[in-house]
């Protein structure tokens, strides 16, 4: 099995907000918490769907899931549990990249990157004059 999976106390959490979100019917839904690892593996990676590894199911299976419970608002709900629940402050923690910068060097200010081209193109150049 994958590493980092649901713990026990983790998955007792969740599964009775995922046993509330029900679908129109149809084929009874496959293992919760199997898909739930899955979602969470795939935001831990940023890998894509596809390279989902098989002993989560299949890929499209999966994110057919991930889907539902998108449109269903489950993610919404289960961030509202977790923020309001004091059963798990410290395992949950997120970063947005939106809040992230990078140093002013990293992005060319300053002549940062113009300095690297500069020394680059020194050293490819051929000598002007010999002596």
């Amino acid at each position: 099995m994958a590493r980092f999976l649901m713990e026990d106390a983790e998955w007792e959490f969740f599964e009775p907000l995922l046993m509330a979100v029900r679908g129109r019917g149809g084929r009874p839904a496959s293992d919760h918490r199997r898909v739930l690892d899955a979602v969470f593996w795939i935001a831990r990676t940023g890998l894509s769907w596809r390279d989902l590894p098989e002993e989560f199911g299949k890929w499209s299976s999966v994110y057919r899931q991930f889907r539902r419970w998108t449109l269903a608002g489950l993610w919404d709900m289960l961030l509202e549990a977790l923020n309001e629940g004091d059963s798990m402050p410290d395992q949950v923690q997120m970063i947005d990249s939106t809040i992230i910068r990078t140093h002013h060097l990293a992005v060319g200010a300053k002549g940062g990157l113009r300095n690297k081209v500069l020394a680059a193109q020194k050293v490819a150049s051929r000598p002007r004059s010999t002596s």
